[in-house]
């Protein structure tokens, strides 16, 4: 035996546990992984009958691979940035970040770069968008509510129409008065016009140092072949130490036992299954997980989670007989005048992403509601519009797409409207009350907008809890940081990943 075998033989012969995770993202299966190396007995659940990572799983089509988004691999984590390296080793590429925002038939450098921007509004509206930004910071908008008050305190508001409001609508398909203002707080904190302009006279590396902006980051590591190969190899990794991966599964029923335990019942294209388990974690968006608690919780509850909104999400890529389009990694598209939200170049995330170096693939970002003219449109009428709107805004160079692939994820961003957090809240309490031992982890599973890294360690922090740890899984912030105390030992030991 290896040691790593002897190590796995002596904890299973410690008391162990029999754990279900909904979900095969990335906080189920970090979750997952943490826990077979435990020894403890894991089944998985994942409604996608072929891919794991969820929203962080790469496609493959053709032998081109391209994300659903772009996927950066950093993270103020310490600890999560050693278990990335651990899985991948030598799959990891450093790469430089170069992004624009494309607005008024103009090309943005972003982060901002003073002269570039400067240049591109013209002297007359760059002075404008300083006094309004003054006017911001004299005469604040109070209380802060919606993500238009917050955005026009950090920057003003002649700012925040052109660069935050077109963009924003497009993503979230409502107006930015009835965003609340936490999606800004969270996904752009500590960012206004001061820190941007002071970033593009002196900018920051990425050093790990607290004092970087995660926004304003110029370099990142990514897998040579997408974040998909992270986790199919987390998810081999799972399989190989005993656990269960049940792919095409979705869960449908979750009933609490009366001597304890849950018996989830999952359903599938041919098959149906039902299996008893000692703990639970999910990943599964909260609103349907709500649905599918028995005893069902009460109407107040039912009905806070059936107001929780999603916004969903299609790519279509692009496959272009051209070499070398433009240099970007991404480009924010923030003009009105296409209805695309963002374009990334898997070329320029890897050399490794397209099959022939005489090839481009690109990913034309469309954010959608399930059931709306755009996700129902024929696969033939998305690649058309994409193909016209990519030569509209410049980006071809005289190529032409050859080929392309639409793909639909549903559920990609939980929605921050007006009510939200209180709906939460509410669905929080009863889980409490009624299923104390049942933990919610990752993206969907909290309704919160977080990155790959927070939702990890959501799901480490879950499996140690199981083994005696009382972590609050709500006090992981939107930098992967545990607000609270942290005891000595690793967050992510070295055993986690099989070191």
């Amino acid at each position: 035996m290896s040691k790593e075998e002897v190590l796995r033989h002596i904890l299973r012969g410690m008391q162990t546990m029999h754990v279900g995770i909904v979900g095969a993202g990335p906080a189920g299966l970090t979750a997952a992984d943490a826990l077979v190396q435990k020894g403890h007995t894991v089944t998985v659940f994942e409604q996608d009958a072929r891919y794991v990572g969820g929203i962080s799983r790469t496609v493959e089509y053709k032998g081109y691979r391209f994300d659903i988004g772009g996927h950066r691999f950093f993270s103020k984590n310490p600890d999560i940035e050693e278990y990335w390296t651990e899985v991948l080793q030598d799959d990891f590429l450093v790469r430089p970040r170069l992004s624009r925002i494309f607005y008024g038939g103009k090309f943005f450098d972003y982060p901002l770069k003073a002269g570039n921007a400067f240049l591109n509004m013209g002297l007359g509206n760059t002075m404008m968008c300083l006094v309004d930004y003054l006017r911001s910071r004299i005469a604040p908008r109070k209380p802060v509510l919606t993500f238009e008050d917050w955005v026009t305190n950090q920057f003003g508001a002649r700012l925040f129409r052109m660069f935050f409001q077109t963009y924003t609508e497009k993503v979230w398909g409502i107006p930015c008065d009835e965003i609340s203002a936490d999606w800004a707080a969270q996904r752009i904190k500590g960012l206004n016009l001061a820190t941007a302009v002071l970033s593009a006279v002196r900018p920051q590396r990425s050093s790990g140092s607290e004092t970087v902006i995660k926004t304003l980051i110029d370099r990142f590591r990514y897998p040579k072949l997408g974040p998909g190969m992270l986790w199919e190899r987390i998810a081999q990794r799972v399989v190989e130490a005993g656990g269960t991966l049940n792919m095409g599964m979705k869960i449908v029923r979750i009933e609490k036992m009366a001597a304890g335990g849950y018996r989830l019942q999952g359903s599938g294209q041919d098959a149906s299954l039902t299996v008893e388990v000692d703990q639970l974690i999910s990943s599964m968006p909260l609103r349907s997980l709500v649905r599918a608690l028995h005893p069902a919780p009460p109407p107040a509850v039912v009905q806070s989670a059936n107001a929780l909104r999603y916004r969903d999400f299609l790519t279509v890529a692009l496959m272009i007989d051209q070499p070398d389009l433009f240099p970007d990694n991404w480009i924010y598209i923030h003009d009105p005048s296409v209805k695309v939200g963002r374009i990334q170049n898997f070329k320029n995330w890897s050399p490794d992403m397209v099959p022939d170096a005489r090839t481009t693939c690109l990913g034309l970002e469309y954010f959608c509601f399930e059931g709306d003219g755009l996700w129902n449109a024929e696969d033939a009428t998305l690649i058309a519009l994409a193909a016209r709107e990519v030569a509209a805004i410049g980006l071809l160079q005289g190529g032409t797409v050859f080929d392309g692939r639409v793909v639909r994820v549903p559920k990609a961003y939980p929605v921050y409207d007006d009510g939200y957090a209180h709906r939460v809240a509410t669905i929080r309490n009863h889980l409490a009350d009624h299923f104390p031992d049942l933990q919610v982890i990752g993206r969907n599973g909290m309704h919160r907008y977080n990155n790959q890294d927070h939702a990890m360690l959501t799901g480490l922090l879950a499996a140690r809890n199981l083994d005696g740890g009382r972590y609050d899984l709500w006090a992981v912030n939107g930098d992967a940081e545990y607000l609270e105390e942290l005891p000595e030992e690793r967050l992510v030991p070295r055993s986690l990943a099989g070191a």
